[in-house]
């Protein structure tokens, strides 16, 4: 068994907005139509990203973001 690089660190929702500069609403409006990862339900009223998601995510908007931006 290999370690991962990432602990398995958990974000919850301000957090991950924090992170991102937006709102929280943003975050659960992009849950919502299917352009963020999907949050880990960990109890009935606990709700917490994985930081390697989030970070895996990222991954792929930084093409994305600097293409756009040597369009512009």
């Amino acid at each position: 068994m290999s370690a991962s690089p990432i602990p398995n660190l958990y974000l919850n929702v301000e957090q991950v907005a924090q992170r991102l500069c937006v709102s929280k609403d943003s975050i659960w409006r992009w849950v919502r139509e299917q352009n963020f990862p999907k949050p880990v339900k960990l109890s009935g009223r606990t709700t917490r990203w994985r930081l390697s998601d989030i970070l895996d995510w990222e991954g792929t908007l930084r093409t994305s973001f600097c293409f756009n931006v040597l369009l512009d």
